[in-house]
């Protein structure tokens, strides 16, 4: 029988050999270095795993703008209905002139110089020699959608490509820049023609190639500056408080 004071020994040098035989693991069981290397010696002798390895990664043209969808970046493109087309003069205007009365002939024009040197649309309206319109013209708010509250009495030309707009409320100021396939002289006849026959007193004034139409009815009043396009056709300044509220 072994007594206890010889089995302690014993058990003291048994322990550690317990503790690391629980830690190695099964003999089937492999460690990471065992994977490691077999990884890297599979990957090794497969050539299309190797290739596939070392190639550089593509990305697809069409698809890299997918991510981060909602950033801010410039478009890829100007927008096609910010400027009138050069050809725009190829297209018909659709009025007859022979429809059109004349309108007087052209007298010296003090107003050019002012409305050549308005830069905006705002500027333009604030240098109107009518007050009411002049007045008004801090208010200006601009959009597109003003065109389409001018009134009838001083309406849009029937082909006008819009280009800038701008309007105020309760008093009907309205501020339209506009492209036309007409030229000068026809567009000048069909507002006179127009606007005369509902009341307006009108007066024609030119500078080079640069015509203005004025006509005043009580408070009413309207201003068309007119200039040649060089593409062809003619560039629109129109300027009046005949417009309709619409609650824009």
């Amino acid at each position: 029988m072994i007594s206890i004071d010889r089995l302690q020994p014993l058990l003291a040098a048994a322990l550690p050999l317990a503790l690391l035989a629980c830690a190695k693991p099964p003999a089937d069981q492999p460690t990471l270095d065992d994977l490691d290397r077999e990884l890297t010696s599979n990957n090794q002798g497969d050539p299309v795993l190797t290739s596939a390895a070392r190639r550089q990664i593509m990305i697809d043209p069409a698809l890299d703008q997918s991510s981060n969808a909602r950033s801010v970046r410039p478009p890829n493109r100007p927008d096609p209905g910010a400027v009138p087309p050069d050809d725009i003069a190829a297209t018909p205007d659709g009025v007859d002139p022979s429809t059109l009365r004349t309108a007087p002939a052209a007298g010296d024009c003090p107003d050019c110089a002012p409305a050549a040197g308005a830069l905006t649309l705002g500027e333009l309206a604030r240098r109107q020699k009518n007050r009411r319109i002049a007045d008004c013209s801090a208010r200006l708010r601009y959009s597109a959608t003003w065109a389409a509250q001018l009134s009838g009495e001083v309406p849009l030309y029937p082909d006008a490509r819009v280009t800038e707009a701008a309007g105020a409320t309760g008093c009907g100021l309205r501020v339209v820049s506009f492209a036309s396939a007409a030229p000068v002289d026809r567009i000048v006849d069909w507002y006179y023609t127009k606007t005369s026959r509902v009341g307006f007193a009108a007066e024609h004034q030119r500078q080079d190639r640069r015509h203005i139409l004025g006509g005043t009815r009580g408070d009413a009043a309207y201003m068309l500056y007119v200039a040649p396009r060089p593409g062809g056709g003619s560039a629109v300044d129109l300027v009046t408080n005949t417009g309709v509220d619409s609650g824009a």
